[in-house]
């Protein structure tokens, strides 16, 4: 379990520093000592609980996060174009499915990275967001992120 977990770690950081520098070779004289430090530091910091996360779960995830951040992104340029602001700004409350703590702060900082949304808080499982507009399809945004969480995580939700 724990070597699992540290192959895991150390390709998921040299993937981060690979997409940081560019993948520059001359990186990886200061990338590979800075890999191990954040590997130790993370094991530290959060042990391996035993259940381990999903890879393919993860790349789901990117390909999805990516594709939504440039979605929404376009959505919001659109909106801060038209002469007329017409936005509907407020907060709202999710109950969310996922019971994993940790797979409820991913969730929570990935909808904070889109555009559009901003997570204030979670508290008994449920999943506080200001949003830009509440006419945009908020419920079906959070409904889809949470399921691309849960497949990292191997929960399973309806």
């Amino acid at each position: 379990m724990i070597i699992h977990a540290a192959i895991y770690r150390v390709a998921l950081y040299g993937l981060i520093w690979w997409v940081l520098t560019g993948g520059h070779e001359g990186s990886w004289k200061i990338g590979i000592p800075s890999i191990v430090f954040a590997v130790f530091v993370s094991f530290r910091l959060l042990p391996p609980t035993g259940r381990g996360k999903s890879f393919t779960g993860l790349l789901g995830f990117l390909s999805f996060f990516i594709l939504n951040s440039v979605r929404s992104g376009l959505q919001i340029a659109a909106l801060a174009l038209k002469p007329k602001l017409d936005m509907q700004p407020g907060i709202l409350a999710f109950p969310l499915e996922l019971r994993n703590k940790d797979a409820q702060v991913l969730l929570a900082g990935t909808l904070s990275l889109l555009p559009g949304t901003l997570s204030l808080g979670l508290r008994n499982n449920c999943l506080f967001l200001h949003v830009i507009d509440r006419r945009m399809p908020i419920e079906k945004e959070v409904r889809s992120a949470e399921h691309r969480v849960a497949r990292i995580f191997g929960e399973d939700i309806a």
